[in-house]
Parts: C-alpha cells; structure tokens; sequence
C-alpha cells in the first residue's frame, strides 16, 4: 500500500490528482488483503481511459492489473476464454486476432482494459463487447464474496450495464469470459470500414479479420488524438437515443442532422454533430477543447487545466446543446466523485 500515490501516469487526462491509500491488484488475493487492511469505501481503477477526476480521491484506491489469457473450453465452432480484467483490452484483440478467432476485430484499439469493457459495454463499428461476453467473476467490496455474472443478468444496454448502474462501486471485477468464433464472416457493414479496405487494395467481402483489424485501427488513429500527446479518454459524450418524433421535429429545423435509425419508434443522433453544430469544434476554454478532428473528443490542451476545468468546459457544451436542439448529452465518461447530470 502507498500513501498520497499520484494517479496522473494512470489517467489517460494526465491529472495530476492523489489517492489517499493505493492499493496495486495483481491477483485476488490482493484483493482480500486491501480489504481486509483498507479503510472502506473503496474506488476501484482500471486503465484510467474512461474517467475524469475532478478531485483527489479518499476512497482506498485498488489499481485492477490481474492479468492472464487462458482457454477454458472449446469445441469445433468456438472457444470460451478467459481473461484477466487488468489486461489492456486491445492487447486481448490481438491475442484473439493471432489465434484466428473472429468476433473482436472491430473493437481494436479502443482503450482501457478488459475488467472496463463489459462496465461501459463498449463497442465500435456495429459491434458490443456483449455480442461475445459468456461471464465473469467479481468480488464485493463489502461482503468480500465472489460471484459469477452470465450475461443475461448484466442488463447490457448502449454503454451501459449493472455494473454502471446498481451495482456501481460495489464491486471489483476479476476475469471476464468471452465466446469466441473459429469461423464467421467479417463484419464491414460501416463504410468507414469499406472505404478503407478499398483504398487499401482489399476486397471488402473477403476481408481477413487482420485486415479488418488493421483499417479499424487506423481509422481510429486518424481521427481520436493519442492520449500521450494529446491527453483525453476519448469521447466523452454517448451518441443520444431520441424518440423518432423528436427526430421528426429537429430534421424539419435541421434537415443535416446526423443520425442512425434504431427501430419505429427511436433514433440516435450522432453527437459529434451536434457538439460541432455549437461552435465547439477546436474551440479552447481554460486549457480545454473539443478536438479539431472530432469534436466529441474533449482534449487537454494545457497542462495547467484541472479535471474541474474540463468538467465545466463539458457542462458548457451540455448546455449549448440543449438550448439549440432540446437533446440533453450524457458523458460516456466516468466522473469522479460522481454527480448528477
């Protein structure tokens, strides 16, 4: 255990905030040790990818780094594995890309770690984590016991599940369990991936899952900043769901609005759009912008800027977007300590 541990090179925001009591996890056994000599409550850190610290943090911080990949079971179709929740999530893409498993490559590169994935339910490019999670195996910060959670019992939303919600902060996630294809078809239905396979010289209908992994990553690299250079945890607004007669009414006022048609009777709007709509598309505040390239990335700009500083710089943009299209944006990212929105 480390006392007044700095969490700014475990942040991908960079800032420079404290954890009263940092506790590393390497295995469960750390686990019950931090329990069991930790002052309760506890906060429990993944990747660091997907969250905004506004404050130094007084809970007893378990940095989640339990690693491993290991084969479960697996017949002539699939394969279950498991992995541990400290592992970096793309590094798991590319373990499962090696092995000639389908089903992950068009989640590459997107960051944070594995433990991560099904709390935010991730996804890129027409896929979710979901599509592919078996289970996985938790421990409460309370009680101490561990327990096993099948998919149907984490209400897997958009971006969202038990874990994000009821069971928010009560529990550290240990190994996740994922049923991967020996066989299947490529998933290439959005033309950012197409048009890059395309200009790549590939046929998109028989596209390798290596190839498609590869035009996903660099799609992704050229329009999210690296956090190395640039510092963000990348975007920070979910994509609103609208009901279809809200749509209605803004494509009247807005007739470029851009949005994805879900079913009768909802929608979802591409938030980017509307955040660019606004004016703040490379606009700065207190060291704080929403990048040139992609405005629902918010970047620190300034190394001086405070996680309070891109708070208000996001509720600002909250703001503007609701008083010009009466849609309320949501962070994707985590924020701490927690508020209301």
């Amino acid at each position: 255990m480390e006392e007044l541990k700095s969490l700014k090179p475990y942040n991908t925001f960079g800032l420079d905030v404290k954890a009263k009591n940092y506790y590393p996890i390497y295995s469960e056994h750390d686990v019950y040790y931090a329990l069991s000599h930790g002052v309760a409550p506890y906060f429990v850190l993944g990747g660091g990818s997907n969250i905004l610290l506004t404050s130094d943090i007084e809970e007893s911080v378990l940095h989640n780094m339990i690693k491993g990949i290991n084969v479960i079971d697996e017949d002539n179709h699939q394969i279950l594995v498991e992995v541990g929740a400290g592992e970096i999530w793309h590094n798991f893409v590319l373990w499962s890309i090696a092995h000639n498993l389908y089903s992950l490559e068009n989640l590459s590169l997107i960051p944070g770690t594995v433990g991560a994935a099904p709390i935010q339910n991730i996804g890129a490019y027409g896929v979710e984590q979901s599509n592919n999670f078996h289970s996985l195996k938790c421990i409460d910060l309370e009680s101490g016991e561990s327990t096993t959670y099948y998919k149907k019992e984490c209400n897997f939303g958009y971006r969202d599940s038990l874990f994000k919600t009821q069971l928010k902060g009560k529990k550290i996630i240990t190994r996740v369990r994922y049923l991967l294809s020996k066989t299947g078809k490529t998933n290439i239905e959005y033309g950012d991936i197409k048009n890059e396979l395309i200009n790549n010289g590939i046929d998109p209908s028989v596209a390798s899952i290596n190839e498609v992994s590869d035009a996903v990553t660099k799609i992704r690299r050229s329009k999210l900043p690296e956090p190395s250079r640039l510092p963000n945890s990348g975007s920070f607004f979910k994509n609103p769901i609208v009901s279809n007669q809200l749509l209605n009414d803004l494509l009247v006022k807005f007739p470029n609005l851009v949005y994805y048609h879900i079913d009768e009777f909802n929608s979802k709007l591409a938030a980017g759009w509307l955040v660019e709509q606004c004016g703040f598309k490379g606009k700065e505040i207190n060291g704080v912008a929403c990048h040139e390239k992609q405005a629902l990335v918010i970047v620190k700009t300034s190394e001086n800027a405070t996680g309070k500083d891109i708070l208000n710089y996001s509720q600002a943009v909250i703001n503007e977007v609701f008083e010009k299209f009466n849609v309320r944006l949501m962070p994707e990212v985590n924020i701490y300590p927690n508020i209301e929105n």
